[in-house]
């Protein structure tokens, strides 16, 4: 199992190739390799996947037709190209999310690649704030029905009234780090995180320069 750093290492270089390779059939090998490991080494639910997939279709299919509809050369190849392209890139997140938690991610991109720890509690701090911020909404909307009048998603007035309220609530998160010793700048003890050997740089540098030469071997369709 690789190491979520690892993973995260891949999954970008990869992205990055993703972009610049013009291939159909590269893309979707590479989508289904992520869908093995999602299916058959991770044991991710079928039913998510196809969710997943089901939901992503209305975009895959506008940029497939878009380049079919309005190219002005091999309009079918880059339809199939682009619309492919759009669940290489689907699956290979989710190789990643569906698989590690977003602790799990963030402190080993901590340990292993030493991103700053001002940044990782940071974004810790905003994942769980999510369900707070969900019921806020829920809230304010409801506050807003005693009074009268209903707010909908796409008034700016509900977004006005949430961003008021996360600021308060960064200023208290601030002060509750500081009350617990967090300090911008100073060390702290490292959290636990999972082992990184040096086997995976390899296997990492494999598949990354296997899918570049690939791409550029220009055999593929």
């Amino acid at each position: 199992m690789l190491n979520p750093a690892g993973l995260t290492l891949l999954i970008i270089g990869l992205g990055l190739e993703l972009a610049f390779i013009k291939s159909v059939s590269l893309n979707c090998l590479l989508a289904g390799c992520c869908l093995l490991y999602l299916l058959c080494y991770r044991r991710v639910k079928l039913t998510t996947i196809a969710l997943l997939l089901l939901v992503t279709f209305p975009l895959a299919l506008g940029s497939w037709w878009s380049f079919l509809a309005f190219g002005r050369t091999n309009n079918w190849h880059n339809a199939w190209i682009y619309g492919s392209r759009i669940y290489a890139y689907l699956l290979l997140g989710a190789s990643l999310t569906l698989t590690n938690s977003v602790e799990d991610i963030l402190f080993n991109l901590h340990v292993h690649l030493k991103l700053p720890a001002t940044f990782v509690y940071g974004l810790l701090a905003a994942f769980n704030l999510l369900t707070s911020i969900k019921n806020q909404f829920a809230t304010i909307r409801y506050s807003a029905q005693i009074r009268g009048r209903n707010y909908h998603l796409w008034q700016p007035e509900l977004y006005l009234r949430i961003i008021l309220v996360a600021l308060k609530w960064s200023a208290d998160l601030a002060q509750a780090m500081t009350a617990q010793g967090f300090s911008e700048g100073y060390p702290r003890t490292r959290p636990s995180a999972k082992p990184f050997p040096k086997w995976q740089f390899y296997f990492i540098g494999l598949c990354l320069i296997s899918y570049a030469w690939g791409g550029i071997s220009g055999s593929w369709w």
